[in-house]
Protein backbone atom coordinates (compact mmCIF):
# COMPACT_ATOMS: atom_id res chain seq x y z
CA UNK A 1 0.00 0.00 0.00
CA UNK A 2 1.60 3.47 -0.94
CA UNK A 3 -0.50 5.97 1.37
CA UNK A 4 0.87 6.07 4.61
CA UNK A 5 -2.52 5.54 7.03
CA UNK A 6 -2.13 6.97 10.72
CA UNK A 7 -4.70 5.64 12.54
CA UNK A 8 -4.95 8.37 15.49
CA UNK A 9 -6.33 6.85 18.31
CA UNK A 10 -5.61 10.27 20.62
CA UNK A 11 -7.14 10.39 23.66
CA UNK A 12 -9.41 7.48 22.92
CA UNK A 13 -7.49 5.09 25.57
CA UNK A 14 -9.90 6.75 28.44
CA UNK A 15 -6.65 5.98 30.41
CA UNK A 16 -7.79 2.45 30.17
CA UNK A 17 -3.81 0.75 29.39
CA UNK A 18 -5.76 -1.94 28.08
CA UNK A 19 -8.10 0.16 26.02
CA UNK A 20 -4.90 1.55 24.16
CA UNK A 21 -3.94 -1.92 23.50
CA UNK A 22 -7.26 -2.88 22.21
CA UNK A 23 -6.48 0.20 20.13
CA UNK A 24 -3.21 -0.74 18.51
CA UNK A 25 -5.26 -4.21 17.81
CA UNK A 26 -7.84 -2.40 15.80
CA UNK A 27 -5.32 -0.35 14.01
CA UNK A 28 -3.79 -3.73 12.63
CA UNK A 29 -6.45 -5.43 11.73
CA UNK A 30 -7.54 -2.60 9.50
CA UNK A 31 -3.92 -2.33 8.06
CA UNK A 32 -3.05 1.38 9.19
CA UNK A 33 0.59 1.96 8.75
CA UNK A 34 0.76 3.44 12.02
CA UNK A 35 -1.07 4.19 15.57
CA UNK A 36 -0.87 7.53 17.16
CA UNK A 37 -1.10 8.72 20.27
CA UNK A 38 -1.04 11.93 21.62
CA UNK A 39 1.72 13.13 24.83
CA UNK A 40 0.55 16.19 26.49
CA UNK A 41 0.02 17.32 30.06
CA UNK A 42 -2.66 19.86 31.36
CA UNK A 43 0.21 22.29 33.44
CA UNK A 44 2.20 22.85 30.24
CA UNK A 45 -0.35 22.68 27.10
CA UNK A 46 -3.02 25.32 28.75
CA UNK A 47 -2.70 28.38 31.04
CA UNK A 48 -4.52 28.07 34.27
CA UNK A 49 -5.94 31.37 33.20
CA UNK A 50 -8.23 30.03 29.98
CA UNK A 51 -11.86 30.46 29.45
CA UNK A 52 -13.97 28.20 28.71
CA UNK A 53 -14.50 28.43 24.32
CA UNK A 54 -15.85 25.99 21.72
CA UNK A 55 -17.98 24.33 23.81
CA UNK A 56 -15.47 22.99 26.77
CA UNK A 57 -15.24 23.83 29.91
CA UNK A 58 -12.53 23.97 33.04
CA UNK A 59 -10.30 22.97 29.86
CA UNK A 60 -7.55 22.46 32.37
CA UNK A 61 -9.61 19.43 34.10
CA UNK A 62 -10.48 18.09 31.05
CA UNK A 63 -6.84 17.79 29.33
CA UNK A 64 -5.97 16.12 33.17
CA UNK A 65 -8.81 14.10 32.88
CA UNK A 66 -7.39 12.47 29.68
CA UNK A 67 -3.80 12.65 29.44
CA UNK A 68 -1.63 9.77 28.43
CA UNK A 69 0.06 8.17 31.48
CA UNK A 70 3.74 8.87 30.24
CA UNK A 71 5.11 5.88 32.14
CA UNK A 72 2.53 3.54 29.34
CA UNK A 73 4.78 4.90 26.09
CA UNK A 74 7.51 2.72 26.42
CA UNK A 75 5.14 -0.59 26.37
CA UNK A 76 2.89 1.19 23.95
CA UNK A 77 5.93 0.95 21.61
CA UNK A 78 7.13 -2.25 22.85
CA UNK A 79 3.20 -3.98 21.60
CA UNK A 80 3.17 -1.94 18.45
CA UNK A 81 6.47 -3.61 18.23
CA UNK A 82 5.34 -6.85 18.19
CA UNK A 83 2.14 -5.92 16.42
CA UNK A 84 4.29 -4.79 13.51
CA UNK A 85 2.65 -1.20 13.11
CA UNK A 86 4.49 1.59 13.55
CA UNK A 87 4.03 3.29 17.22
CA UNK A 88 4.15 6.89 17.25
CA UNK A 89 2.69 10.14 19.40
CA UNK A 90 2.22 13.50 18.63
CA UNK A 91 4.48 15.95 21.74
CA UNK A 92 3.14 18.76 22.75
CA UNK A 93 6.20 19.83 25.22
CA UNK A 94 9.76 19.77 25.00
CA UNK A 95 9.51 16.32 27.80
CA UNK A 96 7.48 14.77 25.47
CA UNK A 97 9.98 15.42 22.29
CA UNK A 98 13.06 14.14 24.11
CA UNK A 99 10.89 10.87 25.59
CA UNK A 100 9.70 9.90 22.24
CA UNK A 101 13.19 10.27 20.51
CA UNK A 102 14.44 8.27 23.45
CA UNK A 103 11.70 5.76 22.39
CA UNK A 104 13.25 5.53 19.17
CA UNK A 105 10.20 6.68 17.40
CA UNK A 106 10.99 6.72 13.28
CA UNK A 107 8.96 10.20 12.95
CA UNK A 108 7.36 13.09 14.82
CA UNK A 109 3.83 14.86 14.49
CA UNK A 110 3.37 18.53 14.80
CA UNK A 111 -0.76 19.05 15.73
CA UNK A 112 -2.21 21.68 13.93
CA UNK A 113 -2.75 24.09 16.72
CA UNK A 114 1.16 23.63 17.48
CA UNK A 115 2.05 24.51 13.59
CA UNK A 116 2.20 27.99 14.21
CA UNK A 117 4.26 27.77 17.31
CA UNK A 118 7.45 28.78 15.84
CA UNK A 119 9.35 28.34 19.18
CA UNK A 120 7.70 24.55 19.13
CA UNK A 121 8.28 23.82 15.57
CA UNK A 122 11.79 24.54 15.82
CA UNK A 123 12.64 22.48 18.78
CA UNK A 124 10.53 19.41 17.11
CA UNK A 125 12.90 20.40 13.68
CA UNK A 126 16.07 19.89 15.88
CA UNK A 127 15.92 16.56 16.30
CA UNK A 128 16.62 15.75 12.53
CA UNK A 129 13.67 13.07 12.44
CA UNK A 130 11.07 13.11 9.68
CA UNK A 131 7.77 15.72 10.42
CA UNK A 132 4.17 15.34 9.42
CA UNK A 133 2.76 18.75 10.23
CA UNK A 134 -0.72 19.21 10.44
CA UNK A 135 -1.63 23.05 9.12
CA UNK A 136 -3.44 25.37 11.73
CA UNK A 137 -6.54 27.29 11.13
CA UNK A 138 -6.29 28.33 7.32
CA UNK A 139 -3.63 28.43 5.12
CA UNK A 140 -1.03 31.21 5.03
CA UNK A 141 2.14 32.46 3.74
CA UNK A 142 3.78 31.73 6.96
CA UNK A 143 3.40 28.14 6.44
CA UNK A 144 6.02 28.70 3.34
CA UNK A 145 8.40 30.55 5.17
CA UNK A 146 8.76 28.18 8.90
CA UNK A 147 8.84 24.93 6.17
CA UNK A 148 11.98 27.33 4.20
CA UNK A 149 13.66 27.79 7.58
CA UNK A 150 12.76 23.85 8.89
CA UNK A 151 14.24 22.64 5.35
CA UNK A 152 17.33 24.86 5.00
CA UNK A 153 18.46 24.64 9.33
CA UNK A 154 17.92 20.73 9.41
CA UNK A 155 17.32 19.21 6.04
CA UNK A 156 14.10 17.33 7.48
CA UNK A 157 12.09 15.02 5.56
CA UNK A 158 8.37 16.88 5.87
CA UNK A 159 4.99 16.12 4.90
CA UNK A 160 2.34 18.78 5.41
CA UNK A 161 -1.32 17.38 5.89
CA UNK A 162 -3.81 19.68 4.91
CA UNK A 163 -6.24 19.92 7.94
CA UNK A 164 -9.60 21.52 8.96
CA UNK A 165 -9.29 21.97 12.91
CA UNK A 166 -13.03 22.33 13.97
CA UNK A 167 -14.13 19.03 15.46
CA UNK A 168 -16.28 17.04 13.19
CA UNK A 169 -15.34 19.45 10.47
CA UNK A 170 -18.06 19.81 8.28
CA UNK A 171 -18.23 18.24 4.51
CA UNK A 172 -18.54 21.56 3.13
CA UNK A 173 -15.60 23.00 4.99
CA UNK A 174 -13.15 20.24 4.22
CA UNK A 175 -11.71 22.01 1.14
CA UNK A 176 -9.82 19.35 -0.93
CA UNK A 177 -8.06 21.32 -3.41
CA UNK A 178 -5.90 22.66 -1.01
CA UNK A 179 -4.15 19.34 -1.38
CA UNK A 180 -2.90 20.26 -5.21
CA UNK A 181 -2.54 24.03 -4.08
CA UNK A 182 0.19 22.81 -1.38
CA UNK A 183 1.53 20.57 -4.04
CA UNK A 184 1.83 23.26 -6.36
CA UNK A 185 3.46 25.92 -4.31
CA UNK A 186 5.51 23.46 -1.78
CA UNK A 187 8.52 21.20 -2.52
CA UNK A 188 7.11 18.49 0.89
CA UNK A 189 4.57 15.98 0.37
CA UNK A 190 1.27 16.84 1.40
CA UNK A 191 -1.59 14.35 3.18
CA UNK A 192 -4.52 15.07 4.93
CA UNK A 193 -5.46 15.16 8.38
CA UNK A 194 -9.41 14.29 8.31
CA UNK A 195 -11.87 15.33 10.87
CA UNK A 196 -14.84 15.16 8.85
CA UNK A 197 -17.25 11.96 9.96
CA UNK A 198 -17.13 10.44 6.59
CA UNK A 199 -15.00 7.33 5.52
CA UNK A 200 -15.13 8.57 1.91
CA UNK A 201 -12.62 11.66 2.38
CA UNK A 202 -9.49 9.94 2.36
CA UNK A 203 -9.98 8.21 -0.40
CA UNK A 204 -11.18 11.50 -2.43
CA UNK A 205 -7.57 13.30 -0.49
CA UNK A 206 -5.46 10.65 -2.16
CA UNK A 207 -7.08 10.49 -5.52
CA UNK A 208 -6.05 14.32 -5.43
CA UNK A 209 -2.02 13.32 -4.69
CA UNK A 210 -2.29 12.68 -0.76
CA UNK A 211 0.25 10.39 0.43
CA UNK A 212 -0.12 10.65 3.92
CA UNK A 213 -3.98 10.13 5.64
CA UNK A 214 -4.97 10.43 9.47
CA UNK A 215 -7.74 9.90 11.11
CA UNK A 216 -8.97 9.35 14.39
CA UNK A 217 -10.65 6.19 15.68
CA UNK A 218 -12.33 4.45 18.59
CA UNK A 219 -13.48 1.72 19.80
CA UNK A 220 -17.25 3.12 20.06
CA UNK A 221 -18.35 6.73 19.71
CA UNK A 222 -20.31 6.39 22.47
CA UNK A 223 -17.75 6.10 24.90
CA UNK A 224 -17.16 8.92 27.48
CA UNK A 225 -14.64 11.70 26.39
CA UNK A 226 -14.33 14.47 23.97
CA UNK A 227 -13.26 12.68 20.84
CA UNK A 228 -14.92 9.74 20.73
CA UNK A 229 -18.41 10.94 18.83
CA UNK A 230 -16.58 12.48 15.61
CA UNK A 231 -14.02 9.16 15.30
CA UNK A 232 -14.65 6.18 13.21
CA UNK A 233 -15.49 2.78 14.78
CA UNK A 234 -12.90 -0.21 14.32
CA UNK A 235 -15.63 -1.75 11.00
CA UNK A 236 -15.57 2.26 9.38
CA UNK A 237 -11.71 2.50 9.54
CA UNK A 238 -11.39 -1.07 8.20
CA UNK A 239 -13.83 0.46 5.02
CA UNK A 240 -11.65 3.88 4.96
CA UNK A 241 -8.27 1.69 4.69
CA UNK A 242 -10.17 -0.52 2.05
CA UNK A 243 -11.61 2.48 -0.09
CA UNK A 244 -7.84 4.02 -0.20
CA UNK A 245 -6.21 0.58 -1.47
CA UNK A 246 -8.86 0.44 -4.12
CA UNK A 247 -8.50 4.16 -5.17
CA UNK A 248 -4.74 3.06 -5.25
CA UNK A 249 -5.47 0.35 -7.69
CA UNK A 250 -7.68 2.68 -9.84
CA UNK A 251 -5.39 5.32 -9.81
CA UNK A 252 -2.71 2.83 -11.77
CA UNK A 253 -0.31 4.12 -13.99
CA UNK A 254 -0.26 6.92 -16.75
CA UNK A 255 -1.91 4.79 -19.65
CA UNK A 256 0.02 4.13 -23.12
CA UNK A 257 -2.15 2.39 -25.89
CA UNK A 258 -3.97 -0.64 -24.49
CA UNK A 259 -4.54 -2.11 -20.42
CA UNK A 260 -3.92 -5.70 -20.80
CA UNK A 261 -8.05 -6.07 -20.21
CA UNK A 262 -8.43 -4.07 -23.30
CA UNK A 263 -6.27 -6.23 -25.29
CA UNK A 264 -9.75 -8.79 -26.09
CA UNK A 265 -11.57 -5.39 -27.64
CA UNK A 266 -9.14 -4.07 -30.00
CA UNK A 267 -11.15 -5.70 -32.95
CA UNK A 268 -14.25 -3.06 -31.41
CA UNK A 269 -12.12 -0.21 -33.32
CA UNK A 270 -13.29 0.19 -36.42
CA UNK A 271 -11.63 -0.16 -40.00
CA UNK A 272 -11.70 2.14 -43.21
CA UNK A 273 -13.93 -0.26 -45.39
CA UNK A 274 -15.22 0.18 -49.27
CA UNK A 275 -18.18 2.11 -49.62
CA UNK A 276 -19.07 1.09 -52.79
CA UNK A 277 -16.99 -1.56 -55.59
CA UNK A 278 -13.18 0.15 -56.28
CA UNK A 279 -11.25 -0.43 -58.78
CA UNK A 280 -7.36 -0.53 -59.02
CA UNK A 281 -6.10 2.92 -59.15
CA UNK A 282 -9.06 4.80 -58.42
CA UNK A 283 -9.05 7.74 -56.21
CA UNK A 284 -10.04 7.12 -52.59
CA UNK A 285 -12.94 9.53 -51.55
CA UNK A 286 -15.65 10.39 -49.25
CA UNK A 287 -18.22 8.81 -51.96
CA UNK A 288 -16.33 5.05 -51.86
CA UNK A 289 -14.90 4.23 -48.62
CA UNK A 290 -16.55 4.68 -44.54
CA UNK A 291 -15.71 3.11 -41.67
CA UNK A 292 -17.22 0.01 -39.49
CA UNK A 293 -16.39 -2.02 -36.94
CA UNK A 294 -14.06 -4.49 -36.53
CA UNK A 295 -10.22 -3.69 -36.98
CA UNK A 296 -8.18 -6.41 -37.46
CA UNK A 297 -4.48 -6.35 -37.95
CA UNK A 298 -3.35 -5.77 -41.63
CA UNK A 299 -6.94 -3.28 -41.93
CA UNK A 300 -6.01 0.56 -42.11
CA UNK A 301 -7.43 2.11 -38.71
CA UNK A 302 -10.26 4.58 -39.32
CA UNK A 303 -7.59 6.58 -37.17
CA UNK A 304 -5.87 7.24 -40.30
CA UNK A 305 -8.93 8.52 -42.36
CA UNK A 306 -7.57 11.80 -43.07
CA UNK A 307 -4.18 10.31 -44.05
CA UNK A 308 -5.99 8.06 -46.80
CA UNK A 309 -8.34 9.91 -48.67
CA UNK A 310 -6.50 11.32 -51.89
CA UNK A 311 -4.80 8.15 -52.35
CA UNK A 312 -5.17 5.80 -55.37
CA UNK A 313 -6.76 1.83 -54.77
CA UNK A 314 -3.79 -0.69 -55.22
CA UNK A 315 -6.04 -3.60 -55.86
CA UNK A 316 -9.86 -3.95 -56.58
CA UNK A 317 -12.36 -3.88 -53.64
CA UNK A 318 -15.81 -5.07 -53.27
CA UNK A 319 -18.30 -3.13 -51.17
CA UNK A 320 -17.54 -3.89 -47.31
CA UNK A 321 -14.18 -5.13 -48.18
CA UNK A 322 -11.49 -3.94 -45.66
CA UNK A 323 -9.16 -1.47 -46.87
CA UNK A 324 -5.29 -2.69 -46.29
Amino acid sequence: MKTFIIAEAGANHNKNFNQALKLIDVAKEAGAGAVKFQTYSSETLYSKNTPDFAGYKNINQLIKDIELPREWQKDLKQYCDEQNIEFMSTPFDEQAVDELVGLGVKRLKIAGFESTDWRFVDIVASTGLPLIISLGIGFKKEYLDIINTITNNYNNDVTLLHCNNAYPTPIEDINLNTIPHLLKNTNCKIGLSDHTESTFTPSLAVAMGATTIEKHYTLSKHLPGPDHPFAVEPHELKQMIDSIKLTETMLGEIKGEYSQSEVNFIKARRSIVAKSNIKIGDILTIDNITTKRPYLEGNVAASEWFNILGKKAAKNYNIDDFIS
